[in-house]
C-alpha cells in the first residue's frame, strides 16, 4: 500500500506517514549521543596525553653540569655506575657527605641521554609523594533534549590523578635520581619492590586497570646515601637492598679533589693543593659525622681568591668558619678546633 503524506503533525519527532520511496533517516537516540560523547572524552584524553608528556619533557630537562672533572678514578667509577645500569639494575652509591655522589650521579644520567626526574628523601617522604595521588575531583553534567519532551541529567564525578616523579620515570622512561635516599623511611619505598622484580609500578590508592603501570623499558634508578654510621639515617628493606648494586665511594685522591676545587672555583690548581692538604690532615684527625667535603674546600678556595691569601694559616682559619656550622654545642665546637689547630 502506498501511503501520502496527510497533514505534518509529528511525534516523537518523526511524521506519520512519509512520500513512497523517501528513506527513512536514523533516528539519533540517547545511547548514540553517549557514544559519540565517549568517542570525543578518549580522542581528548589522548591528546591530553600527548600534551602532558610534551610538558613533562620540558619540565625535567637533562640537567646541564658545568665544570666536570673527570680523573682516571672517576673514571673508573661512573663507567662502573654506566654498565650496572645498562643490565637494568639500580645501583645504590653510598659515601660520606661531600664526596661527589650527587654530582656523579646526575653526570651518569646525563650521559644516558633521556630526561632526569629527581627525588629528594627525608623523614617526611611518602609513598604517595613518590607515586603522585588524586589532586581534585572534576563535576561534569550532560543535558539530553534531542528528543522533544525527554529530558536526561547526568552528574559525573571525576578525580583528577597527579603523578609523582617515580610514575613519570616508570611510564616514559626516564632517569630517576633518588637522592638521600636512605633518608627516607622504609615504608615509604615499599612500593619499589614490584619495580625492579616485576617490571610493574603498583598505584594503591588507584581502582581498575589503572592500578598497575608496565615500567618503561629505559627506566633507570640511581639512589644516594650516607653510610648507616650517620644521624638521620634509616636502614632499607633487605629484600629491597637484595635489588640494587651497592657501590660505595669515598673521597677522592688529592690530585682528583685538587682539580675539582681548582675547577669550580676558578683557581690555580698549584693554589688548591694545600686545600686538599688541611682537608685531608682533618679527615683523618675528625669522627666520620664531623667530615667535611670537598665542597667545603670550594667555599675556601673561592674565599682565598677573594682575599688573594693562599697561605696554610689562612687556610686554618677559614676550615674553621666553614665546620662551624657541624657542630652541636660550644663544647663540641671548641673540640673541632683544638682539632684545627693541631693541623
Amino acid at each position: 500500500m502506498n501511503y501520502v503524506q496527510v497533514h505534518k503533525r509529528k511525534i516523537i519527532g518523526e511524521q506519520i506517514h512519509k512520500p513512497l520511496g523517501k528513506k527513512d533517516k536514523k533516528t539519533k537516540t540517547t545511547d548514540d549521543t553517549e557514544e559519540e560523547l565517549q568517542q570525543i572524552e578518549s580522542s581528548l584524553s589522548e591528546i591530553r596525553k600527548g600534551i602532558e608528556k610534551e610538558k613533562i619533557e620540558s619540565e625535567y630537562l637533562i640537567p646541564e653540569i658545568s665544570n666536570w672533572v673527570e680523573t682516571e678514578p672517576v673514571k673508573v667509577i661512573k663507567n662502573k655506575v654506566k654498565n650496572w645500569l645498562s643490565l637494568k639494575y639500580p645501583v645504590h652509591i653510598i659515601g660520606p657527605t661531600g664526596c661527589g655522589k650527587t654530582i656523579l650521579a646526575l653526570q651518569v644520567a646525563k650521559e644516558l641521554g633521556k630526561p632526569v626526574v629527581w627525588i629528594n628523601g627525608d623523614e617526611s617522604v611518602t609513598t604517595t609523594d613518590l607515586i603522585g595521588g588524586y589532586s581534585q575531583v572534576e563535576v561534569s553534567s550532560i543535558r539530553d533534549k534531542y528528543i522533544h519532551n525527554v529530558f536526561k541529567d547526568k552528574d559525573v564525578l571525576k578525580a583528577e590523578w597527579i603523578d609523582n616523579p617515580l610514575t613519570l620515570a616508570c611510564k616514559y622512561g626516564y632517569t630517576l635520581i633518588y637522592n638521600e635516599f636512605s633518608r627516607s623511611k622504609a615504608v615509604a619505598n615499599n612500593v619499589l619492590l614490584s619495580i625492579f622484580s616485576e617490571g610493574i609500578l603498583e598505584l594503591p590508592t588507584k581502582f581498575g586497570e589503572e592500578r598497575y603501570v608496565k615500567v618503561h623499558p629505559d627506566f633507570r634508578a640511581i639512589f644516594t646515601s650516607n653510610s648507616l654510621e650517620y644521624a638521620g639515617v634509616h636502614k632499607a628493606q633487605d629484600a629491597l637492598l637484595d635489588r640494587m648494586v651497592g657501590i660505595y665511594m669515598d673521597y677522592y685522591d688529592k690530585e682528583t679533589e685538587a682539580k675539582i676545587i681548582a675547577s669550580q672555583a676558578e683557581i690555580n690548581e698549584k693554589n688548591a693543593i694545600p686545600i686538599v692538604d688541611v682537608l685531608t690532615s682533618f679527615r683523618e684527625k675528625s669522627s666520620e659525622e664531623c667530615c667535611i667535603g670537598t665542597r667545603a674546600g670550594v667555599m675556601i678556595a673561592e674565599s682565598l681568591k677573594l682575599m688573594k691569601d693562599f697561605s696554610k694559616p689562612t687556610i686554618k682559619q677559614l676550615l674553621a668558619d666553614v665546620i662551624t656550622s657541624k657542630t652541636t654545642s660550644l663544647k663540641n665546637f671548641r673540640q673541632i678546633m683544638q682539632t684545627v689547630e693541631k693541623l
